[in-house]
């Protein structure tokens, strides 16, 4: 009885080797409990947003240890700081609010992910001799900071009304499904939602089984078999891989990360739907973009949006100038690299995006574009998609010296010839990375009809149908349950 109950201990304790993800065998249990409960024993909506927010707050336990903590001390400071700046009309005091809310909020991303980058960046510069710090990165800590530092912002904007309840602004704060990867939530479009009861269409249950099917089939089976068995392996050592290899391990790097993040975006939003919360889309077939311009829009949306609203448009936007627009676009997207990862790699990476974005405003690419034959967009998709492979090897690659390796092996030991080899060696690789891009550019109304058809079913056919989906992802599944790439920004 004893191993029993330690046994059962572990499992619910915080484990810091195999922290809480969607396509794990627990997360299952955890999310059908939650379900369950919320939505057939509890009838009053005040007991389920409660119930919600203890297993949310739960949930990013099992990801991140105590600092839940963390995650409740921030949000109580901003709820507390939006309501002050609410009932003030002092302009100087508000602002002094607002600045509480955002140094607490950059402090605590700027400790936890930047400290060390700092230090490193001080030593590379013999500006000294600093020791690197042991530092536990909390998961999902850029978007619950930047989720709730905009809720502070549009109040001092005088856009949205204070929340009256803490809880339920921890609610929304913590919401589990979207918590350690996004979409980044506006409180605008979720606090509202709460006083709602929630009631689903048989359409949207359809449309939540369909995403959370796709996001199962994108992360679990394409994006983790692909990694593993391929592009991890050149990325690590790309100097023993022929050219050939060194690009195809650059579009499976491509493939994999929509897949990986837009898997986890499409199963966050079914969850939440299910649950009976509506989270705005956060990918729209973003690999279909004819200018970069259109690809920040169709690419990880919320975050996009949210660099335009907040940041962009706070620097200045485009009413200063032609200079200034293309300076604060060039500022704009080189934070937005560093917030991606603490390294001058991402830097670089946001650079590629802001000069790509500049010169599609200088020459007025993207109006251009619209008005194009379909061979020219095909063009301009062409030449999209291999900027944006470009800024990925950064992305993906150890360092700046891996990367030009990588660059080096394509443009320099190619050897064409190894193509046919590469497509015999790694058949499943080949097969699951054409299967990812045909499924990309299916028309959306295809799409639809197969939401259609989910939402018609009867439920044991629903139920049939995931239990093939899940079947498939064991079937593909490693020893080790492989975390979401965005688990680390």
């Amino acid at each position: 009885m004893e191993n029993i109950l330690t046994n059962f201990w572990n499992l619910l304790a915080y484990n810091s080797t195999e922290p809480l993800l969607f396509n794990s065998g627990f997360f299952l249990y955890f999310f059908l409990f939650s379900i369950v409960f919320a939505y057939f024993f509890i009838d009053y909506k005040q007991a389920k947003v409660i119930f919600l927010t203890i297993m949310s707050l739960y949930f990013y336990y099992k990801s991140s240890g105590i600092y839940f903590l963390l995650l409740i001390l921030s949000s109580y400071i901003d709820w507390i700081a939006g309501a002050y700046i609410s009932r003030s009309n002092n302009k100087n005091y508000r602002k002094i609010l607002l600045i509480v809310s955002l140094t607490m909020n950059l402090g605590i991303l700027g400790y936890f992910k930047y400290t060390n980058f700092f230090l490193d960046t001080l030593n590379a510069f013999s500006l000294g001799h600093f020791d690197l710090l042991d530092i536990f990165l909390p998961v999902g800590v850029s978007f619950f900071t930047f989720q709730s530092m905009s809720y502070t912002i549009d109040i001092y904007r005088n856009e949205l009304l204070p929340e009256k309840k803490y809880l339920d602004f921890l609610f929304f704060v913590s919401f589990f499904p979207q918590l350690v990867a996004g979409p980044i939530v506006r409180a605008s479009d979720f606090l509202k939602q709460i006083p709602i009861r929630p009631v689903l269409t048989k359409k949207e249950i359809g449309y939540a089984l369909f995403l959370i099917m796709a996001g199962l089939l994108k992360k679990a089976v394409i994006a983790d078999y692909i990694s593993i068995n391929f592009v991890d392996r050149v990325f690590s050592w790309p100097t023993r891989f022929t050219g050939v290899e060194n690009l195809m391990a650059v579009y499976g790097y491509v493939l994999q990360i929509y897949c990986d993040f837009s898997g986890y975006s499409d199963m966050a939003i079914g969850l939440a739907l299910m649950l009976g919360y509506r989270l705005t889309i956060n990918f729209n077939a973003p690999y279909k973009s004819s200018t970069i311009t259109e690809f920040w829009r169709r690419w990880h949306i919320s975050l996009s949006s949210w660099l335009r609203d907040y940041l962009y448009i706070s620097l200045g936007g485009n009413r200063k100038g032609n200079t200034r627009t293309y300076i604060n676009l060039m500022l704009t997207m080189l934070l937005g690299g560093l917030w991606h990862g603490a390294a001058w790699r991402f830097v670089f990476w946001g650079f590629i995006h802001g000069f790509s974005l500049a010169i599609e405003r200088v020459f007025h690419i993207p109006e251009k574009m619209k008005k194009q034959p379909w061979y020219i967009k095909l063009i301009g998709i062409v030449v999209t998609f291999h900027i944006w492979a470009f800024s990925m090897i950064f992305f993906r690659a150890q360092s700046f010296q891996s990367a030009m390796d990588i660059l080096t092996q394509i443009f320099t030991y190619f050897h064409p010839e190894v193509f046919s080899q590469f497509i015999f060696a790694y058949p499943i690789v080949v097969g699951l990375f054409v299967i990812g891009m045909i499924s990309h550019f299916i028309p959306a109304a295809f799409e639809e009809k197969l939401q259609i058809f989910l939402a018609k079913s009867p439920t044991y056919v629903q139920g049939f149908l995931l239990a093939i989906i899940i079947w498939i992802v064991v079937q593909f599944q490693s020893a080790d349950i492989q975390p979401f790439i965005y688990f680390q920004f």
